[in-house]
């Protein structure tokens, strides 16, 4: 597999230079999976992240939150009984529930812990990560038994406000639908063995992280936004079909992901991680997390009018400085 990439040159007249010639490299490169582009800008190019005061936040929020102590039980709703007679999910500390938004026919958030209002991403444990993979996988099995026809499951975050979410209480949320997602059905679409050699294009490429167990870790050759990171977990489809020892692996990979994160910087992330069908054949289960972050007083969102339409990213971290400063943690 080749990873495509093409470099050009932009010129200007700097007027912090004198108005004299100043060029400037840009790498437009394309992700083999989804043909998505993204253009690496040079570095420095874009404001860092600016970190937020998180307690303030957690102060202002924490007496309204519906994720909170015994609110949780007061004002969440409830899984059907036949599909959980308990009606909610408990896993560890972890506790899941429908979701009030349906974004999908069966739609779950699952938080870290009612006692957590507050959870930075370098403070985020693999045990308490895995018990919230763990209750997410429980309620795809339950809604699978429920529901045969809807096959297509996912576990995703959005994690502070910088990511898209609403509430400030850290948590993941389930998707179980009878048709794919856009991403979901373009990798179902690819040829069989494609995601094992985009995997070893990635590792031969210098932006290999690390292992978890079976579970291999990369930084994009071509991100959706600023240091994304990949992983495939062998021999599953669909989260329901992680065991015990695979959730454990992937919870570890993914607080050492953060902690990454942690370090570059940010405090807020989105995740992904899908399929096809379970035993149905398909794509091996892909994991994603990109970082995302404001900048300046006005909390300006790293998402613009290239990410959203032309769902093209442009960022300044490039993947290879990602894998060099991740390969540390990983090792």
């Amino acid at each position: 597999m080749e990873l495509h990439s093409q470099r050009f040159v932009a010129e200007i007249l700097d007027p912090r230079k004198g108005f004299e010639p100043a060029r400037k490299e840009v790498e437009l490169r394309r992700d083999p999976l989804t043909g998505q582009s993204c253009r690496i800008l040079p570095r420095g190019s874009l404001p860092r992240p600016e970190r937020q005061d998180l307690e303030e936040m957690a102060r202002s929020s924490r007496e309204s939150c519906p994720f909170c102590g015994e609110r949780v039980e007061e004002v969440t709703p409830r899984l059907p009984a036949e599909v959980w007679p308990d009606g909610r999910i408990r896993v560890g500390e972890a506790v899941l529930f429908p979701n009030l938004v349906p974004y999908a026919k069966w739609s779950s958030v699952s938080i870290y812990s009612p006692g957590r209002h507050l959870l930075p991403i370098g403070q985020i444990t693999p045990g308490l990560m895995e018990d919230n993979l763990a209750a997410q996988a429980v309620f795809i099995r339950a809604v699978r038994a429920h529901d045969p026809d809807s096959v297509w499951a996912s576990i995703n975050a959005n994690f502070l406000p910088p990511s898209g979410s609403s509430i400030l209480h850290p948590h993941l949320q389930g998707a179980v639908n009878p048709t794919p997602t856009t991403v979901q059905r373009l990798l179902a679409e690819q040829p069989e063995g494609l995601l094992e050699a985009y995997l070893e294009a990635e590792l031969a490429g210098g932006r290999g992280l690390g292992s978890t167990g079976p579970i291999a870790w990369v930084a994009a050759f071509a991100p959706v936004g600023p240091a994304e990171i990949r992983a495939l977990v062998p021999g599953v489809a669909s989260p329901e079909e992680m065991d015990d020892h695979l959730l454990g692996e992937l919870a570890r990979g993914l607080c050492l992901a953060l902690g990454l994160y942690d370090e570059l910087g940010f405090q807020s992330f989105n995740l992904a991680c899908y399929g096809g069908p379970a035993g149905g054949g398909g794509p091996p289960l892909f994991v994603r997390l990109v970082a995302r972050a404001c900048f300046g007083p006005l909390l300006r969102s790293d998402v613009m009018w290239s990410e959203r339409l032309h769902w093209e990213a442009a960022t300044d971290v490039r993947p290879e400085e990602v894998a060099r400063i991740g390969r540390r943690r990983f090792a």
